[in-house]
């Protein structure tokens, strides 16, 4: 007989007309690894965002150890013994590491009405060391680490108490591999204490390999439960979408090189302190440019000096006519456009409507004698969100209520509506479920045949290999190599230039 530690039974929730979870009923075991999986939108992260108290479920209750959950934040769920690492960042700025790993539990370094920070301190320092992250310094402010980095954190905060149970929301895609063998390593720790993980990725074989049993959503409904080791992607990918879904998301072209010579983009001995090291190269015109390395390679930075985001950066970023791109403004004047890894933090303003956010570049063009009309601005964002296929209620729907893949597409959306025939993307289907990704590498063959270049950034080799026309590998902040594209390029030969 199964050991539930979780029970699931009949949850509902809307969200205006979107019902975004239906009557969901379902049992979690002691002591296993539970992947979910489904679309982006199909109700993962607000099934477990009910489950810690950062949204109410309509009706239905959530049953651990057979008392019936009643949290209405994650302290009060932290305090139930349950936890949620969240898809973005889940840290605070303005605070300590320290602090932040201890968010909502100061009281125990507090007595007599004052706090001893030295103890906090240590206290948190020695968790980050047990853990390995011996890097990460707990009397330092949050603000001085990068994403990577205060995913850790976010780690260390939601496992040092040994919940009994632990959400973990599409944490690897933020992670290098360092990083995501240690929550490997956690997950294996807490299903061996007897404690459960409940584990959201997009990554189909990262899925099966690390779980014991998966469980499908779709629309908002549960599909399926089934046995990791008695599956298959194609049989996942078939119950995620509700039919097949071909294997071939990839270019499947080799004989098809962009026009080279033909630059749009000059890239000169451009570096950045501590980060990239005289990056220089050329971007050709109907070219997919990847930039391919380990987390901290310094790829990403390049990205950001190419769209006039990094204020330090030395060396030299033109056009082909010569035309020099030294800001933000200067890029979107000049058709470039950047969508970050860091979406919610970079790419996207949370607290506004679907509609501002896809106009925002564009509102010069769309201004009629210095005049922004409100139906022109609706006319104009409804086009392109429908372009992309935007899962929303409607375009005054705001941002922060759409899942992870509909946001890309918005910040996608923008760009597109900008017309940019530069397009530089860092880790475009970061946490994006397999039918996104599809849209997304076919949008980008769309827009390479209509003479747009494009420079991909990711962390996924497969996905290079099956884009770029040519790829960069970065180590250590400098190119390291270069491959044209090839049917005998494998993944093997770049990891190679990666390490």
């Amino acid at each position: 007989m199964a050991d539930y530690i979780l029970t699931i039974e009949n949850v509902d929730k809307h969200f205006g007309i979107t019902h975004a979870i239906n009557h969901v009923t379902l049992q979690v075991n002691r002591g296993e690894i539970r992947g979910l999986i489904g679309e982006n939108g199909s109700g993962k992260s607000t099934l477990c965002s009910m489950l810690c108290g950062i949204h109410a479920a309509d009706s239905g209750e959530f049953i651990l150890d057979g008392n019936v959950l009643r949290v209405h934040n994650q302290v009060e769920a932290n305090r139930a013994s349950v936890s949620i690492i969240v898809q973005e960042m889940g840290t605070l700025s303005g605070l300590t590491v320290a602090e932040n790993i201890f968010l909502g539990n100061e009281d125990k370094f507090i007595r007599f009405g004052i706090k001893n920070t030295a103890a906090m301190n240590r206290e948190a320092q020695a968790l980050l060391d047990a853990y390995g992250f011996k890097h990460i310094k707990a009397a330092l402010m949050i603000d001085n680490f990068h994403f990577e980095d205060r995913k850790l954190i976010e780690i260390v905060k939601a496992t040092y108490f040994k919940p009994k149970v632990v959400v973990i929301d599409e944490t690897t895609t933020a992670l290098s591999q360092h990083g995501r063998e240690e929550l490997y390593k956690i997950m294996r720790t807490t299903k061996a204490d007897g404690r459960t993980v409940i584990f959201i990725s997009h990554d189909l074989s990262e899925v099966l390999q690390h779980t014991d049993t998966i469980s499908i959503l779709r629309d908002g409904e549960l599909i399926d439960t089934i046995s990791s080791a008695n599956t298959t992607e194609d049989e996942l990918k078939r119950l995620m979408v509700g039919r097949e879904l071909g294997s071939r998301y990839y270019r499947t072209d080799y004989n098809k090189p962009a026009a080279q010579g033909e630059a749009v983009l000059s890239v000169k001995d451009v570096s950045v302190p501590k980060q990239i090291h005289n990056i220089s190269f050329q971007l050709n015109r109907g070219e997919i440019l990847g930039f391919g390395g380990l987390s901290e390679c310094g790829m990403h930075e390049v990205g950001k000096a190419i769209f006039g985001a990094s204020y330090d950066r030395t060396g030299s970023v033109r056009l082909a006519n010569g035309t020099p791109i030294n800001s933000i403004p200067d890029a979107i004047k000049h058709s470039i456009a950047y969508a970050s890894k860091d979406r919610d933090n970079e790419s996207l303003i949370l607290n506004d409507t679907i509609c501002e956010n896809i106009v925002l570049p564009s509102v010069d063009d769309l201004a009629e004698n210095k005049l922004l009309k409100r139906r022109t601005l609706a006319r104009f964002a409804n086009a392109h969100a429908e372009q992309m296929s935007v899962k929303m209620t409607s375009i005054d729907q705001f941002v922060s209520a759409l899942s992870g893949g509909n946001k890309q597409k918005v910040v996608l959306a923008r760009w597109l509506g900008k017309a940019s025939d530069i397009l530089v993307l860092d880790s475009p289907t970061r946490g994006i479920d397999v039918k996104v990704k599809a849209d997304i590498y076919a949008l980008m063959t769309e827009l390479r045949a209509a003479g747009k270049s494009i420079i991909m950034i990711s962390e996924e080799i497969q996905e290079l290999l099956g884009m770029c026309d040519r790829l960069l590998i970065m180590k250590d902040g400098a190119i390291n190599a270069e491959f044209a594209r090839s049917k005998d390029l494998t993944e093997e030969d770049i990891i190679v230039k990666m390490l």
